[in-house]
């Protein structure tokens, strides 16, 4: 099927400015830990303009020190404060909801460390709740732990639902699998706080103090980084580096408000005196 683009960038009317950006990591600034082609040069663009982004992800793996890290040796230069990552979102869910609660995780220094610096106890000892977060490590004792907590009581939350990633080696298993696993044997379903949830984007927005009408979301998934943006009110670009491909586009009952080959394709917006889209 020969690629359509919803909407070229010459040929954007809307008048509303940009103020803030959000972008996906994976599949937008880097795949499988090599920079996309002109990644730097847009996030380049976005400091040297003052533009306001943030860089989101759902790997709760990496604290924002970690991933600024990662980036950085990628060749993209995001500071620490300009990444939000599912963890952090769930950790700020739960002090909502909970504060100064407590929890079981199973996951890693992203999600624990984000847990820890909102005041939650981490025990397995009747928790509020048990949390579920990405790991390379998933074991059959923590998974057990897990499911006989969740039936004595405890609440289940899952940092997001993705049920696979990359890797060089080939797919991984990720938190959405391991959440099913733990659903089916308690009869409990979690609840999913990371992306397509577009609460994780509310939060964002909320951190830099950003409106939606004045926001963008960049993703290269239909059917988490475009349908979040969309329910909370953005408009979206999705790029055709990652998942989503070109001939999958038009399959789904929703539109991303613009399709573009690559982030690379953003910067001559985000260079504009009075980016619109």
């Amino acid at each position: 099927m020969p690629r359509r683009r919803i909407c070229l960038i010459a040929g954007m009317t809307d008048a509303r400015a940009i103020e803030t950006w959000l972008t996906d990591m994976d599949g937008v600034l880097v795949r499988e830990e090599q920079m996309i082609p002109g990644a730097d040069d847009f996030i380049e663009a976005l400091k040297s303009h003052d533009r306001q982004f943030m860089v989101l992800t759902n790997n709760s793996i990496y604290t924002p020190r970690d991933l600024r890290a990662r980036l950085l040796a990628s060749g993209i230069d995001v500071p620490e404060e300009n990444i939000w990552t599912s963890a952090l979102a769930t950790a700020t869910f739960l002090d909502d909801q909970r504060p100064g609660g407590s929890a079981f995780v199973v996951g890693e220094a992203g999600l624990t460390t984000a847990l820890h610096d909102i005041g939650y106890v981490l025990s397995d000892r009747d928790p509020d709740y048990v949390v579920l977060g990405e790991t390379r490590t998933y074991s059959f004792e923590a998974i057990t732990k897990a499911i006989r907590l969740i039936e004595s009581g405890a609440r289940f939350i899952a940092t997001n639902p993705d049920p696979s990633g990359p890797s060089p080696e080939g797919t991984l298993p990720a938190t959405g699998s391991v959440a099913a696993l733990i659903a089916r044997a308690t009869m409990r379903e979690p609840y999913f706080v990371g992306k397509p949830n577009s609460l994780m984007m509310r939060f964002a927005l909320n951190k830099v103090e950003a409106h939606s009408e004045t926001t963008v979301m960049i993703g290269d998934r239909m059917d988490t980084d475009v349908i979040a943006g969309l329910e909370a009110g953005l408009r979206t670009f999705l790029v055709l580096t990652g998942s989503t491909k070109a001939s999958q586009v038009d399959s789904y009952p929703y539109r991303a408000s613009h399709v573009v080959d690559s982030v690379a394709d953003l910067v001559t917006l985000v260079r504009k005196k009075s980016p619109s889209a």
